[in-house]
Parts: structure tokens; sequence; C-alpha cells
């Protein structure tokens, strides 16, 4: 059925990123997990392969390719057991960069995302605080305009590159009396006077720099509006819908992952005389593991197609991540179990796996919080509307 969405150009592009991992990242990961940091070294590198261009316009460097390149990228990554070694990688690519390439000028984009393209730059995108959580509406960090600048207080949590990124992309109140209204969207250098990160301890995605982020009568200039003043909301609600679908993509490609080592592993383990995968209840669990996740990537994939075709598929992108997310910890958590003792070691990939897939049902809008969302569209008949 891939062959409904991946060309001979796909699975060339596939198998090139797939040896450039194994020889660029892979040696590097367990160093990486350790330290909690990325060195910069591979941002160059994957700039210079072109892969933060995947979706990028020519104009400022990118390749502007379909999004099924996106696809095979996140894909690819999950094969390699480092979630946050991915996280980093698309947080910058596909949030930090999605602003810029959306509601950047052109002056923006030439300082910002051309050299996020080339690997120069790293970004964050800056949305959570520590009092709100998946409520956005309720943010409480305020831009205040003063002449030709806006002054900035606040705070922001959980922020994937949030300590060893370059920009930040940060949403702030420009009108508070407004509410969701009265939100706009910044770009912020890392060393503007004011801005100071904490790094968070976390039980996954360990590779990647999580930070708590303090702004501190930060000052900057005017020109750093991105978009229109106080339109912030509706952009960061258009661009949650490719975040959740690369959320699940993200999700069906570990479970995937998980499910091939586990398959592995079972036709080699013998026990009372022969390979556990001739025992009937491991058989029928796997099989229904694998319809599981083969469900979530086909309708990956279409919803993949409908983003593609500049559909607005906020409705099934969190579907997608709802779905998917849930599947992804059942399937790894059932594949842990197919190794017995073996899964709960270290040195055996599920592990790591497991700690990493728990945060699916959380980041990019918790599991109650999609729910609510798909609600207010099937029952009330919700009808959000593209903001760009």
């Amino acid at each position: 059925m891939s062959k409904l969405y991946f060309t001979e150009e796909h699975y060339l592009f596939r198998e090139s990123l797939r040896d450039f991992l194994q020889k660029e990242v892979v040696p590097h990961i367990e160093k990486w997990e350790e330290t909690g940091q990325i060195e910069r070294f591979i941002w160059k590198k994957f700039g210079d392969m072109g892969y933060f261009g995947l979706a990028t316009p020519e104009a400022y460097g990118g390749l502007d390719l379909d999004l099924f390149y996106t696809v095979i990228l996140l894909e690819e990554m999950q094969r390699i057991n480092s979630g946050g070694f991915a996280a980093a990688i698309w947080a910058h690519a596909y949030l930090a960069m999605t602003h810029l390439n959306k509601e950047g000028n052109h002056k923006q984009k030439e300082k910002y995302l051309t050299p996020s393209v080339l690997g120069d730059k790293i970004g964050c995108l800056c949305i959570t605080e520590p009092f709100g959580g998946s409520d956005v509406a309720g943010m409480r960090t305020t831009a205040v305009k003063k002449g030709d600048t806006y002054v900035i207080n606040g705070s922001k949590t959980f922020i994937t590159n949030g300590v060893y990124s370059d920009y930040l992309i940060i949403a702030a109140k420009t009108n508070p009396e407004l509410g969701n209204k009265g939100i706009s969207i910044f770009v912020i250098d890392r060393d503007a006077p004011g801005v100071s990160a904490t790094k968070l301890d976390k039980l996954g995605w360990r590779a990647s720099d999580t930070g708590e982020i303090a702004f501190d009568n930060v000052t900057i200039p005017s020109e750093n509006l991105m978009g229109e003043e106080n339109q912030g909301f509706p952009y960061i609600m258009q661009h949650f819908a490719l975040e959740r679908l690369i959320m699940g993509v993200n999700a069906h490609a570990r479970a995937e992952y998980a499910l091939e080592y586990a398959k592995q592993y079972m036709s080699e383990r013998t026990a009372f005389g022969r390979t556990i995968d001739k025992f009937q209840a491991l058989r029928h669990t796997f099989a229904d593991c694998e319809t599981q996740m083969e469900i979530c990537k086909q309708f990956n994939y279409y919803v993949t197609k409908c983003l593609d075709n500049c559909d607005y598929v906020v409705k099934e992108a969190t579907m997608s991540k709802l779905q998917s997310t849930k599947m992804a910890d059942d399937v790894i958590y059932q594949c842990l179990q197919f190794l017995g003792g073996y899964g709960y070691m270290e040195e055996y990939p599920l592990a790591r796996m497991a700690r990493d897939s728990r945060l699916g049902p959380i980041g990019g809008g918790t599991s109650e919080i999609l729910r609510e969302i798909i609600a207010k569209m099937v029952i009330d008949n919700k009808d959000y509307k593209p903001a760009t």
C-alpha cells in the first residue's frame, strides 16, 4: 500500500538517509543520551545534507519537497532509538522553522530561516507555561509595547531545544484583556539580556535538552513581531495540526521498529525446545500489535496526503496523535514483554523505547485535551478555520 504515497525518489531518499543516520548519528547516540546535549557538528551535517530544508521554500535555501519526504525523515529517526535526538531535530525543523516560514517576513527569514536550513542556527518554540500546560489561551507571559520596542516578561516550560538553541519563537500576550485574541508571536535571540534557561531532568527523551525559560524585562525591537499583532493564537492552532501529525507518524514508526526488533528476537529465543515465535499466545498477541500499528500508519499516510494537498486537517491530525501515541505505548509495552527479563535491561532497546514513548500522549497536547477538541468538532459541530 505504500506505493500509493511513495515514489522511487522517496525510496532512494530513504536509503540515503538511513545510511547517513547509521554512519553519522548512531555512533554518538549513547553519549548524547548520557549528557543530554547533542553536539553542534551534527546539526551542520544535517544542514549540509538538506534535511532541515525539506519543507522550506527554495528562496531560503530549502528543497520545497512534498510532505512524504518529511514522513521518511521522521520514520527513519525513530529507527535509531533515541526519541530525544529525533525530537530535537523535528522541533527545530517543524516547530520553530514552521512559524518562521509561515509568519516571518523576508528580513526575519533571511536572518533566521536560511541559517536554520543550513544548520548554522538552532531554534525552539516557546508556548507551554508552568501554570498553563495545554491551556494555551491561559498563558501569562506578556509583551508590552513601549515605543518601537516590546518588553517581555514571563516564563515557558517543557521547551525542546530550550537550553542550547540560538533563537526562540515565543508566544506572549500583547493585549491580555482579549484573552486568546490578544496573543502575538515574536522571535528572540538567545543572548538577549534577560533571557535565562534551566535544564529539566526527564524520564525519557534524554538526548534532547528540555528547558524552563524565564524572560525578565527582555526588550526586543518591534520588528521582531512575527505576522500580525494579536493573531498568535490562530497561528499556533493552525500549526498544531502539523505538530500532531508529526507525533502520530513518530508513534507508528517507533511501534513498527519495536515490532521488527521483537520479531527478530522471538525468532532466535528458544524455550521448551522451540523458538518462542511458535507459541500461539505470543503469535496472536504479535498479530494484534501489528494490526494496530498498520491501521495507524495507513491513516497517518492518508492525513499526510491531505495536508500536503493544503486541506485543513485539524480533526484528522488530532485523531492521528491521539490514537497513534496510545497504540505505540500499548505495542511497545507488549514488545518489552516479549523479551521477558531482557526487555527490562538497559542494554536492550525496549527499555529506552518504553520511556521515550510515554511522552507521546502528553507532549503536543495531552490525550485528554485532544479528545475534547475532537468532541467539539464531531458533537458540537465546532468549525476551526485556518489563520493563513
